[in-house]
């Protein structure tokens, strides 16, 4: 078998590391004439997709980043709600990671170049045809074209092979927040190193985390409940931003402000979005995985870890399953109900953080009640979500799509 791999972001890469370790050959077409090298801000990886990486032999303490084993919640007011593991408490010590997007894009391609995995840079796709039984042609931008018994589509929120597989899939549901951050050097903050300290402000929420080299990481979520063009976006100046972003942390008694203000360069602003379903996933010879397919809101933390999951799991069905259809289908009978409920929780942490819907006195107040009554009890809301684990050595069950097979 040939798989064909559109997308070279985090799930087209391990989807291909992962195939590579089911003993399929995979090849992966990047739109981009480039790599990632320096793209992005940063993100956290739960220990569920640190474990699925560990489950196709990636040694996640070579990619980078720093353990980030606590969360603590607080009110705009300064007011502690509530402090956590984030993840659960493992006995191989694994724990959750923050790592800028750039040194995990670098730590998986050098992975994936290990294992013998090609990727092809400036190819678009801009067309496919699964309709032969006997195989799949994919076809790009610059004329080329690539033939493969698989093609799996890595290809992100705005992907082009979903698309051709259902042409009346939904968009992206854009939901309330946009995203900006930085990294802050030469400050001193209230914490230990390696918690995330989240705020729920009230004009917008904030989030840092100290680095163990002393910098700030940071991210804030302004609320815009109207979707911003791009060229709204692009035509807001650094200076303008910074001045907003004081404007809206003013009134909170966090570091936020003294965080901005020690972060030479801000990121650039980008909006929030998530796909609460998407109704087909695969077709023929084509199949969607990762934000293709299910894109979480940041709010879940779980937007790379899911799409290291789809990667390990479609690797798997196809490693075990009597046809590609066979294997599609138990790949979403295996996925679609967890990814779907994290996409659910990623909403419902999101609505939080827009204190204009329910108003900033109803949220507080809802917000002391809940972490008072749960606080005794160590309590953990993600504990579903982390504990999860791939058993990469057991067959997978092959199903009809329909029904619902073991993990």
């Amino acid at each position: 078998m040939r798989v064909l791999i559109a997308g070279g972001g985090i799930a087209g890469t391990v989807c291909a590391i992962a195939l590579r370790e089911a003993g399929i050959t995979a090849d992966v077409y990047e739109a981009f004439g480039h790599d990632a090298d320096g793209v992005g801000a940063f993100l956290m990886l739960g220990v569920n997709g640190l474990d699925a990486l560990r489950v196709v032999g990636v040694d996640v303490a070579k990619l980078g980043g720093f353990d980030t084993p606590r969360m603590t919640l607080y009110l705009g007011n300064g007011h502690r709600l509530a402090e956590f593991h984030n993840g659960p408490r493992r006995a191989d010590g694994l724990v959750a990671r923050t790592i800028r997007r750039a040194e995990l894009y670098a730590g998986l391609r050098d992975e994936a170049a290990r294992r013998g995995v090609r990727v092809h840079y400036g190819k678009r796709l801009v067309d496919a045809d699964g309709s032969d039984s006997r195989g799949i042609v994919a076809r790009f931008a610059d004329g080329s074209h690539a033939a493969g018994d698989v093609l799996v589509g890595a290809d992100g929120l705005h992907s082009k092979l979903r698309g051709i597989i259902d042409p009346r899939a939904p968009r992206a549901r854009y939901i309330g927040l946009l995203n900006t951050g930085g990294y802050a050097d030469g400050i001193r903050v209230p914490g230990a190193i390696g918690t995330t300290h989240m705020f729920f402000g009230k004009r917008c929420f904030f989030a840092y985390i100290l680095h163990p080299s002393g910098q700030v990481l940071w991210f804030a979520n302004p609320v815009r409940a109207k979707e911003p063009t791009r060229e709204e976006l692009s035509a807001i100046t650094p200076q303008k931003w910074r001045a907003e972003l004081y404007k809206l942390f003013g009134d909170d008694q966090t570091p936020a402000c003294d965080i901005i203000r020690a972060t030479k360069n801000i990121l650039p602003i980008w909006g929030t979005y998530d796909f609460p379903h998407v109704p087909i996933w695969h077709r023929e010879r084509m199949v969607i995985i990762g934000d293709a397919a299910h894109a979480a809101s940041p709010s879940s933390g779980q937007g790379a870890s899911m799409a290291i999951e789809d990667a390990v799991v479609l690797a798997r069905s196809l490693r075990d399953g009597a046809s590609v259809e066979e294997s599609f289908a138990s790949y979403e009978s295996l996925r679609r109900e967890r990814v779907e409920r994290v996409v659910a929780q990623g909403k419902k942490n999101g609505t939080g953080k827009t204190p204009g819907l329910l108003g900033r006195w109803a949220r507080d107040l809802a917000l002391r009640v809940i972490f008072s009554r749960q606080r005794g009890a160590n309590y953990d809301p993600m504990q579903w979500i982390f504990n999860h684990h791939i058993v990469w050595d057991r067959r997978a069950r092959i199903v009809a799509p329909g029904h619902r097979p073991m993990p």
